[in-house]
């Protein structure tokens, strides 16, 4: 259910309109004792609904957010602080509606400083808080850059307009290219959109993340943002339409996908198709099981990473 802002949360949005400064954090930091004590980032115990099973991906470490706007947690992310890039993202997803909402990009005040209210807040006009540039990527960071802003967790599957404007944080988004950003990959999330909307029945929970380079990492702007060389995604709907095609029977209760981010990798993980569009060459996206998937996440972090619990086998 879309739920109407507070007049409290209009003054928070009426300051991050104006110069965003230390003074101005602080403040947030004082009214944010008025609304939800728990802190947004750090732990997601308050947003675990968000998870198949209330079962948060385990084999990566990071810092845990959950994404609150208009004083309500919309999805959950686990960001890592060194990279100023989320690891991944996992949300419900729901029958899109409406128009894609603007673009007004938001940060995430507690990763700069812990009391401050957890609501994501619209970057300001004008110079910004150190502490938040320090923190976590910006929207200077992808300004006259080659890629693109490139989303984890979707407008697209999301009903609510509240929740398709809380996609547009920074903390949610990585370093895309425009060919895979535009092509491929937003084939993959229309096709999910698709799939789910017609034989899932209930809710179906999404996680998609990134694959690091394996040995030189890739940056943005003098290692502000780590660059992703892959991105992965998988989705769990436990209750589906038992009259599937045929050729959807392996698509449910879980199914999962990488994206090829740079059109110079190897082909071992996604084959390139040589006869795509030119501006789409190289970012291949590959379909494949979940155990597929977590097979080459574990080979590229070294360690066993589980996406779902029981790998949405449905047992609880």
């Amino acid at each position: 259910m879309c739920v109407r802002l507070t007049a409290g949360i209009e003054f928070m949005n009426h300051l991050s309109m104006v110069r965003f400064n230390a003074m101005g954090l602080a403040l947030l930091a004082f009214i944010g004792g008025w609304f939800l004590c728990r802190a947004d980032v750090g732990d997601f115990s308050p947003c675990l609904q968000f998870f198949y099973s209330s079962w948060p991906p385990k084999g990566l470490a990071g810092t845990p957010i959950c994404q609150r706007y208009c004083n309500r947690y919309h999805f959950a992310t686990l960001y890592s602080r060194p990279r100023r890039s989320p690891w991944f993202s996992g949300y419900v997803y729901t029958v899109p509606t409406g128009k894609r909402p603007a673009s007004s990009w938001k940060f995430e005040p507690q990763l700069a400083y812990p009391t401050a209210d957890g609501n994501m807040i619209t970057f300001p006009v004008g110079a910004l808080d150190q502490n938040v540039v320090e923190s976590q990527a910006v929207e200077l960071d992808y300004i006259n850059s080659t890629y693109s802003r490139g989303h984890l967790n979707p407008s697209l599957h999301h009903q609510c307009h509240e929740d398709r404007s809380a996609t547009f944080t920074l903390t949610n988004v990585v370093p895309q290219k425009i060919g895979s950003n535009d092509g491929p990959w937003e084939h993959l999330e229309q096709n999910v959109n698709e799939t789910l909307a017609a034989y899932c029945i209930g809710e179906a929970y999404v996680v998609t993340g990134i694959i690091p380079y394996q040995k030189e990492e890739r940056w943005l702007k003098d290692h502000r943002v780590a660059i992703p060389e892959y991105l992965w995604s998988a989705y769990c709907c436990p209750n589906y339409n038992n009259s599937l095609p045929v050729e959807m029977k392996e698509l449910f209760p879980t199914y999962a996908a990488i994206g090829r981010n740079d059109p110079n990798s190897t082909e071992e993980i996604v084959p390139v198709n040589k006869t795509a569009k030119k501006s789409f060459r190289g970012y291949d996206v590959r379909q494949m099981p979940l155990a597929t998937l977590e097979m080459y996440l574990k080979d590229r972090f070294g360690t066993i990473v589980s996406v779902f619990y029981e790998q949405c086998s449905g047992t609880k």
